[in-house]
C-alpha cells in the first residue's frame, strides 16, 4: 500500500477497458452490472480520498469495436462508403459512453464528458493537436473528466481512431500522473496465455524483450491491439516518463479497483525499475 498522503494528493489515469464493461463476444452488449459495480466503486475511491484528481477513459468494447474492425476505420477513410463506416464507428463508441456516464452519475459522482472526436486531430495514427484546457479546468474544479476511444479526424489518414492507451499517453506527458492504472478482465499479464497460471509481477524495459514471446494476445475483436500492443505501449510510456508506475490489473473481481484507487498494488507493474520481474502462480493476488 502507497503512501496515504501521496495517495490522496495524486493525479490517476483510469482505463476501464472494453472487455471489462462490455461482452466483447456479443455485438453492442453492455456488462450493466459488472459497469454499475465498478462505478460504485470509483464513487467510494473519492468519498475516502477527496483530493485523489482522477481522469477516467474507456474502451470501446463490443459497441465500436465491431463496426471499426467491419470498415477499417483505424487504418484510414477516404470515401464515402468509408465516411459512413466512421459515423457508425463514432456513433457506437458515444452510445456507450453515455451508458458509462449515466452508471457514473448513477453513484452522485461529478462527472462531465469530453469527447474526443469533438476536441483532438490527429496525423498519421497520432495525436497531432488536443487542447486540454477543458480537462484541467475539470480537474481543478473537482470533477471527474470522462474521455474513451474515439473516431478522429486524420490530416494524413482522413479518419482514425484512437484508444485509450493512445489519448492517456498523449496525456500523461501534461499533466503528470503517477499511476496509469488499467482494469480489464485479466488479473494481469499471463507467462502462460492462455492457460492463465503465472502472472508476470514486473515488467521494466529490461525484461521486455524476454518477456516478449510469452506475452500473449487478446482473445476478442481489438482493432486498437492486443496485450502485446498494450504492453508495447506503457513499457514506452513509462520510459518516457520515469516516476509513473503503470498497473494492468482485472476490475472484474469485486473491490478490487477500489482497493487499487486508494494505492494497492495488484496484478502486473509496468515501471521504468530495474528491478527482475516474477511470476505468481494461479494469480497470486
Amino acid at each position: 500500500m502507497m503512501d496515504i498522503d501521496k495517495a490522496q494528493g495524486e493525479t490517476v489515469l483510469l482505463k476501464l477497458g472494453g472487455s471489462l464493461i462490455t461482452d466483447k463476444q456479443q455485438p453492442r452488449t453492455l456488462r450493466a452490472k459488472t459497469l454499475a459495480r465498478l462505478a460504485e466503486e470509483i464513487a467510494q475511491a473519492r468519498a475516502q480520498r477527496p483530493s485523489l484528481k482522477l481522469v477516467l477513459g474507456h474502451g470501446a468494447g463490443s459497441f465500436a469495436h465491431v463496426s471499426a474492425k467491419e470498415h477499417g476505420t483505424r487504418l484510414g477513410v477516404s470515401n464515402w462508403q468509408q465516411w459512413m463506416g466512421f459515423l457508425e464507428v463514432w456513433w457506437d463508441a458515444a452510445v456507450l459512453n453515455r451508458l458509462v456516464v449515466e452508471a457514473l452519475i448513477n453513484t452522485g459522482l461529478p462527472v462531465i464528458a469530453l469527447p474526443p472526436s469533438a476536441a483532438i486531430t490527429a496525423r498519421d495514427g497520432k495525436v497531432e493537436s488536443w487542447d486540454i484546457g477543458p480537462l484541467e479546468a475539470a480537474l481543478n474544479a473537482g470533477l471527474l473528466p470522462v474521455i474513451h476511444g474515439d473516431v478522429i479526424f486524420d490530416s494524413f489518414r482522413g479518419g482514425t481512431i484512437l484508444s485509450t492507451e493512445d489519448l492517456f499517453s498523449h496525456l500523461a506527458d501534461r499533466i503528470n500522473p503517477s499511476r496509469l492504472l488499467l482494469a480489464g478482465m485479466e488479473r494481469g499479464v499471463w507467462q502462460d496465455f492462455p492457460t492463465r497460471t503465472r502472472i508476470i509481477e514486473k515488467i521494466t524495459p529490461q525484461n521486455f524483450q524476454d518477456l516478449m514471446p510469452v506475452i500473449g494476445e487478446s482473445t476478442a475483436t481489438d482493432v486498437t491491439g492486443g496485450m502485446q500492443d498494450k504492453v508495447k505501449q506503457c513499457i514506452s510510456l513509462s520510459e518516457s516518463i520515469p516516476t509513473m508506475d503503470i498497473l494492468i490489473f482485472s476490475g472484474d473481481e469485486p473491490g478490487t479497483l477500489l482497493n487499487v484507487l486508494l494505492g494497492s498494488s495488484q496484478g502486473t507493474v509496468i515501471t521504468n525499475s530495474d528491478l527482475p520481474s516474477l511470476a505468481r502462480e494461479d494469480g497470486g493476488l
